[in-house]
Order: C-alpha cells, then structure tokens, then sequence
C-alpha cells in the first residue's frame, strides 16, 4: 500500500534536499519532539540558526516529516511500500535511506504514541429492553400505544454506564432498517478499502 502525498505535502518535504544530509537528523528529531510534546517553535529557532537555514524551512521540513511518519506508522506500511512512496518526491538515494531508517526505527513509538491521542470511546457491554403498551387510558378506553425501553450498558475507562432510551416500534424499526443498509454499504469494496486503510 503506497502513501499518497498530497502537493503540500510535497512541497514541505522539498525543503529536505536544500536542508542536506546533516540537517534530515536534526528535522527529524524535531519531528519526533513535536509528536510527544507538541510544537516547540524555540527549538525549531534554536535548529535554524545551528544548521544556517531559514525558520520558515525548519517548520515546514518538521511538519512534512511529521505528516509522513505518522501516515506511514498509521497503516504499517512495509519497507519497500514506503521507499515507493518517498520514491515519486526525487530525493537522493542517501536522502532515502535516511528517511527510511528514520521510520523503521520510529514507527513503534509514533503508533503509541498516536494511541494514547486517540479518544477513549465507550464500548458496547450489554442490552436489556422492555415492551410497554398501554391499552387504554381515563379519556380513551381502546387505544394501542407501544414503546420500546431500551437500557444499553457501555464500558469506557474500566467503569460501567448506562443509557437509558424510549421509542416507538415504527422508529426502531425505520433505525433498524438504516444500521441494515450501513452494514450493507460496509461489504462493498470501496468501503472495505477504506476501513483497511484506517486501522
């Protein structure tokens, strides 16, 4: 699977060639800094001046070098799928291998890393549901009013919560049929390839 760079992309990454060899170190580690502790624009100063180059390129290269190493270690891509990758943008073979050698040996920690960002969503436990129907009533003796009570129990954080919902059959069912279609839509190809693209 190749990783997609989008023109801007690229062009922040051009920034890389005109850095020199030295320099893909130093933005490198800026980038990884900036993952686990967010932007630090000082240190991005601090590197301008130590490498001679311009601020603007300093920001531009860490955010290009960013972009890529979390695509990549997003989806795993293989050695050879993120030389190819890399490939399309011209850079020399040295060039390469260093930005190779920067995500084999990096790519662990950023999925961690991008784990630990990742928002904590509740997950499914278990569902009790009730059917009530009222039959009749002070002002209407024969009436049919159904509803469903449904008590879903969630997990998030090692701690149990409930929602308590109330609807009528017909809304149920018209939700039943929409989650039916989304299912549906979920065996297609295009979305497969998506899915597989987002784990």
């Amino acid at each position: 699977m190749l990783l997609v760079l989008s023109a801007e992309h690229r062009a922040h990454l051009g920034c890389l060639p005109r850095a020199g060899g030295a320099a893909v170190g130093e933005l490198g580690r800026l980038a990884l800094e900036q993952l686990r502790r967010g932007a630090a624009p000082r240190a991005c100063e601090t590197a301008a001046r130590k490498l001679n180059i311009g601020v603007d390129t300093i920001q531009h290269g860490v955010e290009g070098l960013v972009y890529l190493l979390t695509e990549s270690s997003k989806l795993m891509i293989s050695e050879v799928d993120f030389q190819d990758s890399i490939h399309v943008l011209g850079f020399s073979d040295e060039l390469n291998k260093s930005l190779l050698q920067l995500y084999l040996d990096n790519r662990k920690e950023i999925r961690s890393i991008l784990g630990e960002l990742a928002p904590r969503l509740p997950s499914y436990h278990s569902l009790e549901w009730r059917l009530d129907v009222q039959l009749a009533s002070r002002s209407l003796r024969q009436q049919s009013k159904p509803a469903v009570t449904m008590k879903l129990h969630l997990n998030q954080n090692d701690d149990q919560t409930a929602q308590v919902l109330q609807t009528d059959p017909a809304t149920l069912l018209h939700l039943i049929q929409q989650l039916e279609q989304a299912l549906g839509e979920m065996k297609m190809n295009h979305c497969r390839r998506i899915v597989r693209n987002m784990k």
